[in-house]
């Protein structure tokens, strides 16, 4: 296992900047393949897809490379792979197209640890449908979300569980497999948001026993765009409305349309920088992509243990990212000073953390954090020790 930050960091022009970038969790820095791969592909030849020239076979070749590309990352089937404009586009999609079938009596399970992109949607299609929406509530004190909170509020008339695999907010990882063993047990379906944890951890649609899962590219150095896996068989009973002319076919009919070429290329080369992250890695490209999140997370976690034990050491500093399996990030709070003023500090010295809820309201709430929430740092493939020490001397400096 071989991590050479300082080989990953030369791949990313926008950190010349001299910013220390702790602002991960909202959205990774791009490495420059993805640019030229996006610049590439969009200066052509490009058309719409076909094969009757070079300028449409480059447009249907970007189509299938992204969805394999996918598919070797997320551990789905390439036809299952569906392009959307953000993951919140893709639950209000969803939401739509499932709750078609949803009345009164049915009920959907939405948990207060997501972030709102995996509860409202599913809150306002049960309203419209006439479904009852159920709570599950995770400990404000540990960060957890027990699988028996879930269990509490499920039934026969259980239709869907919205959960996520990691709290953009806290880090917290739920586990995720449990909860979809649960609700597969009443007959629901399980839609888990992976937004946030396919940033840290290798997806694996079947492991984790999710019927639909979300990330977004993003938030793992590619451009700005939501991606869906399911199985091809699930798809295919899920009937969504489209233009008559459009395509029936599986994953095409949820993509209404011409689809982004350019981006999807920037999608591909940014699960291939992944895939290099080791650059010792060999085999196909799943397989590097095991090795790569391999050396990353023990990358991470060097680089997390540093920062917590620094941040221990400052007077006035909770800390709120508790759970015991969660992502390099962390949620902050300050005695006596607003996380917007201490964020503001930071800026003035260069570093990028980011204070808000995130999206995360309710857990936000939760926490007794109300709208305003906390200073979130994150972790991502390019940071280094000196960002960390950066962050801790600022930090200082901010509460002084």
């Amino acid at each position: 296992m071989a991590y050479d930050v300082a080989r990953i960091r030369s791949q990313f022009p926008s950190l010349e900047s001299g910013w220390a970038q702790f602002d991960g969790p909202g959205g990774t820095q791009t490495p420059l393949a993805v640019g030229q791969a996006i610049a590439a592909t969009l200066v052509g030849p490009l058309s719409n897809r076909g094969t009757s020239s070079v300028s449409e076979q480059r447009a249907d070749d970007s189509v299938r490379e992204f969805r394999v590309a996918v598919a070797d990352l997320t551990g789905a089937d390439p036809r299952g792979v569906v392009h959307g404009r953000s993951a919140t586009q893709l639950a209000y999609d969803f939401s739509r197209h499932l709750s078609r079938d949803w009345g009164p009596g049915d009920e959907v399970v939405v948990t207060r640890l997501d972030h709102d992109s995996n509860v409202r949607p599913w809150v306002q299609a049960a309203e419209r449908a006439g479904a009852t929406v159920r709570w599950a509530d995770f400990d404000p004190e540990t960060g957890e979300l027990p699988v028996a909170a879930v269990e509490a509020v499920l039934s026969d008339r259980t239709r869907l569980v919205a959960v996520t695999a990691a709290s953009n907010l806290i880090g917290t990882m739920p586990a995720v497999a449990a909860i979809a063993d649960s609700a597969h047990a009443v007959g629901a379906l399980a839609y888990v948001d992976g937004v946030h944890f396919t940033a840290h951890e290798l997806p694996d649609l079947a492991a984790l026993g999710a019927d639909l899962f979300t990330c977004s590219p993003y938030k793992f150095l590619g451009p700005h765009c939501g991606v869906l896996v399911a199985e091809p068989e699930l798809l295919d009973e899920i009937r969504p409305d489209k233009l008559l002319p459009s395509t029936d076919d599986v994953p095409e009919r949820f993509e209404f349309g011409t689809l982004p070429y350019e981006q999807l290329a920037g999608v591909t080369a940014a699960v291939d920088v992944l895939a290099g992250l080791d650059d010792s890695a060999t085999g196909g490209r799943r397989d590097r992509l095991v090795a790569s999140y391999a050396a990353l997370h023990a990358h991470e976690e060097t680089l997390r243990r540093r920062l917590e034990d620094g941040l221990a050491q400052l007077p006035g500093v909770t800390v709120r990212s508790r759970a015991a399996r969660r992502t390099p990030t962390i949620l902050m709070t300050f005695d006596g000073r607003a996380a917007a003023d201490v964020s503001a500090a930071l800026a003035e010295r260069r570093v990028l953390a980011p204070s808000h809820n995130f999206y995360a309201l309710e857990a936000s709430r939760r926490l007794g954090l109300g709208d305003a929430g906390g200073l979130r740092v994150g972790l991502a493939p390019y940071t280094d020790d000196t960002d960390v020490e950066r962050l801790l001397d600022g930090l200082k400096g901010a509460l002084a």
